[in-house]
């Protein structure tokens, strides 16, 4: 299973990586995230993460969570996870962020070779439905508060 989530954000590298790494701030800007919390490391290094999110359906909200051990890499301007628990378990994933056209040029790429649900489910279902829904939200959500769009975001940054 392979997606890859893309956006500009309107302020430079420096700005919208401090959002892209300190994970355990986001429920404040991401309403869709019930939850991050370090059980080993922080945002400013990377460590072992929980992260719970909520996928909602129309009316109905479907809860997720997994366990990543997260790298931060400042000079590159990369953050990398690998999900050790939860369905996704196996899960690689990158953000990857560069100057483009006077901001930032977010990518994210989630590549899992071997799921445990099975390739079909993690393809069909998994990838489309949740993975790449919950990124796109997560995206325009730290873009809104990297940008000083979201109530809070300057004084969190």
């Amino acid at each position: 299973m392979y997606t890859w989530n893309e956006l500009h954000f309107a302020c430079p590298p420096s700005r919208t990586f401090e959002f892209a790494r300190h994970v355990d701030r986001w429920p404040d800007y991401l309403p869709h995230y019930r939850r991050v919390r370090f059980l080993e490391g922080s945002g400013c290094l990377g460590g072992l993460v929980e992260m719970a999110a909520l996928r909602r359906f129309d009316t109905v909200g479907w809860p997720v969570w997994w366990v990543s051990e997260m790298e931060v890499d400042e000079e590159e301007s990369v953050v990398r996870y690998r999900h050790v628990r939860g369905v996704t378990k196996g899960m690689e994933v990158e953000w990857k962020l560069a100057p483009a056209d006077g901001g930032t040029r977010v990518t994210i790429a989630h590549e899992w070779h071997r799921p445990q649900v099975g390739k079909l489910l993690a393809k069909r279902i998994i990838g489309p439905v949740f993975v790449q829904h919950i990124a796109d939200q997560t995206l325009e959500g730290l873009k809104r508060a990297a940008e000083g769009r979201s109530k809070g975001a300057a004084a969190n940054a």
